[in-house]
């Protein structure tokens, strides 16, 4: 396992120099299956297709995280993150202001779910990742 590579990636997205696609290119080539980010530890867990586990800090300085779960806000963040128009640290902050407490990524399922405290969540397909050249 390539750790320095799962903490550059986190690293990476955390300062934006690094854009999704290109995230998601780089973690399935080093056989990460999923990964779970939880916003109550600031940490992320990456699973391996080969069954290893690998946690890494997130650095972000921690917000509130609303009681009550808002789906429509959550698609708002997740929406304006697509559209390029957020970086990742505004996106995690607008998704606990919408009551998440973690969201899983599903790299070969292109499937992200967010929790929130009660145990509401909402499924976000994305397409199967391409880079630009």
């Amino acid at each position: 396992m390539n750790t320095k590579l799962l903490h550059d990636t986190l690293a990476g997205s955390m300062e934006g120099s690094i854009t999704f696609p290109k995230v998601v290119k780089a973690l399935s080539a080093e056989g990460v299956e999923s990964y779970r980010a939880d916003l109550v530890r600031r940490e992320v867990t990456f699973y391996l297709t080969n069954g290893e586990t690998h946690v890494v800090p997130m650095d972000f300085e921690p917000c509130p995280i609303a009681e009550d779960f808002s789906s429509a806000e959550l698609l708002a963040a997740i929406r304006a993150s697509q559209a390029c128009e957020q970086t990742y640290r505004e996106f995690l902050a607008r998704a606990m202001s919408a009551g998440t407490t973690h969201y899983q990524v599903f790299l070969a399922g292109c499937k992200c779910i967010y929790f929130g405290r009660k145990g509401e969540f909402h499924v976000e397909e994305f397409p199967v990742v391409k880079e630009r050249s």
